[in-house]
């Protein structure tokens, strides 16, 4: 807990051990995160890399982009007037939809760890707003059998909230994925650095200046300077002259910065790792056709977002729906939109179960997040069964 790190880098805490200022570990306490390349991340220059900035918003934006229903187990109807369906489905509060609170707290469990919003109670309990609280302001605690809580800190003081007034949204064991991957991040910006340095004379190989007086240092510098301004930016390519028996060798290109733009691929595969995001989704093409794009897609709805939502479901759940209702309903993102480049397979699937009578209707119009219809719990296969009604015009 960073109240309890803070203590320990005082030299408060249990821990023997107390940080300095110029300890590495002492900045991990306000999000600067030192890394092997000597670059430090933090969440807003990570944001600066390309790659991490569209995973980021890929998987926050979708999340929030997703409806999510309250549904009856029994009978997959929507339980539209419950309170809790206006605020996962609708609006937070007045002034943030439902869809922005969930894109705001994933956005925050991606960057900081964790996402927190306050669930504001009508006198009777009844849940009637949700208020996104700043990452910083959040501390998870337990009493002593191991229920959780929280201390928030506000404009009034810190106060104390229960597990079931705080909705809550992890990334993976409560560690951002801008920790865990601070290195493969932090190469990636010193890549852009070294290569925007590179480029900036145009992209030019440096030389170097040959002639057969020698110099002092002083006239070294000026002679090296006078040249680089006067035959690079806007004079690149302009005419030399050089005198006194002068000669300019340009150096070739190392293999080092030959390899430049592959390395700059691996690190965007890398940083797809982190985020558990297939490569193609990061517009990493160079190893994307047609068919492993569309089977990238699922599994960015498989492997990345489904965890994610089953994290909100909970969330959800634990938070707006008391003990006894959960047994009776349940909350559930739509995610029809994300499968519809696999609608022909899901056709075909059904029909086939449909076919060898293994579901029924009410069953494949469940797994299409339709409610029930009268009849529609028969195992009669639609294709060969001949309806009673039928059968008894063919006899008269």
């Amino acid at each position: 807990m960073a109240f309890q790190k803070i203590k320990n880098a005082l030299g408060l805490g249990t821990e023997e051990k107390a940080l300095t200022l110029t300890d590495p570990d002492t900045l991990s306490l306000f999000g600067v995160l030192p890394t092997a390349s000597g670059v430090s991340i933090d969440p807003g220059n990570a944001m600066r890399v390309p790659a991490v900035a569209c995973a980021v918003g890929l998987i926050s934006e979708t999340i929030g982009a997703l409806p999510v229903k309250l549904y009856e187990r029994d009978s997959k109807s929507a339980l539209t007037d419950h309170p809790a369906y206006r605020l996962v489905h609708d609006e937070a509060n007045e002034w943030t939809s439902a869809a922005e609170l969930r894109r705001d707290l994933t956005l925050d469990a991606l960057l900081h760890g964790a996402g927190h919003a306050q669930v504001i109670r009508t006198g009777d309990g009844t849940p009637y707003e949700l208020h996104r609280l700043e990452p910083g302001s959040v501390q998870p605690d337990k009493e002593t059998d191991g229920e959780p809580f929280y201390r928030v800190t506000t404009d009034a003081g810190q106060v104390r909230l229960s597990y079931r007034d705080v909705l809550r949204i992890e990334a993976i064991g409560g560690v951002s994925p801008i920790t865990l991957g601070k290195n493969a991040i932090a190469l990636a910006s010193g890549f852009e650095n070294h290569i925007s340095t590179f480029f900036k004379n145009g992209g030019r190989p440096s030389g170097v200046i040959k002639t057969l007086k020698s110099m002092t240092p002083e006239t070294k510098k000026a002679l090296a300077e006078n040249f680089s301004k006067s035959h690079s930016g806007d004079n690149s390519g302009s005419v030399a002259i050089f005198d006194e028996g002068m000669e300019y060798i340009p150096l070739t290109v190392s293999p080092a910065d030959a390899q430049f733009a592959e390395n700059r691929l691996e690190q965007i595969r890398e940083i797809a790792r982190v985020f558990r995001v297939p490569p193609t989704m990061l517009f990493e093409l160079s190893r994307g056709t047609w068919s492993n794009t569309e089977e990238m897609a699922r599994q960015f709805m498989q492997i990345t977002l489904k965890p994610w939502l089953t994290n909100w479901s909970w969330a959800y759940a634990r938070c707006l729906l008391t003990p006894e209702e959960r047994k009776e309903a349940y909350l559930e993102a739509v995610t029809d939109d994300l499968l519809t480049t696999d609608t022909a397979a899901r056709a075909a699937a059904y029909g086939q179960y449909r076919s060898m009578g293994s579901i029924t209707a009410n069953e494949v119009r469940a797994g299409l997040n339709l409610p029930p219809m009268p009849g529609g719990d028969t195992l009669d296969n639609p294709h060969i069964t001949t309806p009673d009604n039928r059968s008894k015009d063919n006899a008269a």
